[in-house]
């Protein structure tokens, strides 16, 4: 199982938010490019870059901190947050983005998705299927739907889709341990897919039962930076 760390970016600056309230905000560090080089020093490969000034405004905006870090480091990144347009995606490939993330732009504007799809392929392109009491949540979760996230997975997947990151609402941020049953869900009913666990992770126990679960990876992000595991443990544990 992969260890992903995560940054989410606001006016450049690491921060997270508690069950994506803006107001619940936490500054952890003013210097992304420092907790990125902290992650890869500890043998951590991969990174969750989040914009989330961009989720808010429907573009991307914190493109600077992706190119300092794609460039700096040789993490695995897949980014998200406000990638809506076709210059929006080519901007966050060009500054060194291998993944992105698409959560909001397959629920509103689905051809769109479905292109970047047949011209980045499935490997690339990861689904964001965030959900809210089993329902999609999409732009920076100010926004439920009715959609049963299920359903919407399950046609993506038949669209081609090889990756979904999938995070519980009601369970990030608060340390109180991921959605295990919707991961399970996911699983025994998409076998192909990699999924991958997001929100809620507070220990060690929590990711131990993930890796086995199977899951292809999991994302840690408040758990890190509030001292509950460590770049050590997390190393140790992390698929290569």
């Amino acid at each position: 199982m992969y260890i992903i760390p995560a940054i989410d970016l606001i006016e450049g600056k690491a921060v997270r938010l508690t069950q994506g309230d803006y107001s619940q905000k936490k500054e952890y560090n003013a210097r992304p490019l420092e907790v990125a080089q902290q992650f890869e020093d500890a043998g951590l490969t991969r990174l969750h870059l989040v914009d989330l000034d961009g989720a808010k405004e429907k573009r991307v905006i914190n493109w600077k901190v992706l190119e300092q870090i794609a460039s700096k480091t040789r993490l695995h990144i897949d980014f998200g947050g406000g990638v809506q347009s076709d210059d929006d995606l080519r901007v966050v490939f060009e500054c060194g983005a291998k993944q992105v993330t698409g959560g909001s732009i397959a629920v509103k504007k689905p051809e769109v998705m479905e292109r970047w799809l047949s011209r980045h392929g499935g490997d690339t392109i990861i689904l964001g299927a965030d959900a809210k009491n089993e329902k999609i949540a999409v732009s920076g979760w100010e926004e439920s739907t009715e959609v049963w996230v299920y359903d919407f997975v399950g046609q993506w997947v038949e669209k081609g889709i090889q990756y979904v990151i999938s995070t519980d609402v009601a369970k990030d941020g608060l340390l109180q341990g991921p959605s295990f049953d919707l991961y399970r869900n996911l699983q025994d009913q998409f076998p192909g897919l990699n999924v991958i666990a997001s929100g809620g992770v507070s220990n060690m126990t929590d990711i131990e039962t993930l890796a086995d679960m199977n899951v292809y990876g999991v994302i840690v992000g408040k758990a890190i930076y509030e001292g509950r595991v460590t770049l050590k443990e997390l190393s140790a544990i992390n698929g290569q």
